[in-house]
């Protein structure tokens, strides 16, 4: 028989570093599709001068208008269908995407896509 999974009380045993309590989390960074208000992740076409990565990082760029450090590593591949982009080089408009992690050291207030997007901050 295992023990019941508790959730931890009271803040005895929290860290804290120069008076400032210490908190462990996570932040993505989503942006909105042109013309819409839900949320997606910045992402778009690889091109065939590019990495899977460098890719990543421009549409961080062009999109969310951040700059950072990327992990080389994909968190993730998937397979999916386009729902505008049906060609005959992407059979039924099926697309592979490759997700990847960056960590954001800059985010510029000028961007390519900023007047047709807005970002937002989410904790997850």
């Amino acid at each position: 028989m295992s023990s019941p999974l508790l959730a931890r009380k009271g803040r005895q045993q929290q860290r804290y570093d120069n008076q400032l309590r210490l908190v462990a989390g996570v932040e993505v960074l989503m942006v909105t599709s042109p013309g819409r208000l839900d949320l997606v992740f910045p992402k778009g076409g690889w091109e065939n001068d590019e990495t899977a990565g460098e890719a990543a990082c421009r549409e961080a760029l062009e999109e969310a208008g951040v700059r950072g450090t990327l992990n080389d590593t994909a968190l993730g591949v998937w397979e999916f269908r386009s729902k505008s982009t049906q060609k005959a080089c992407s059979l039924e408009g099926t697309c592979k995407g490759y997700m990847f992690a960056l960590e954001v050291t800059e985010e510029l207030d000028c961007y390519p896509e900023k007047d047709s997007r807005d970002r937002k901050w989410v904790t997850i």
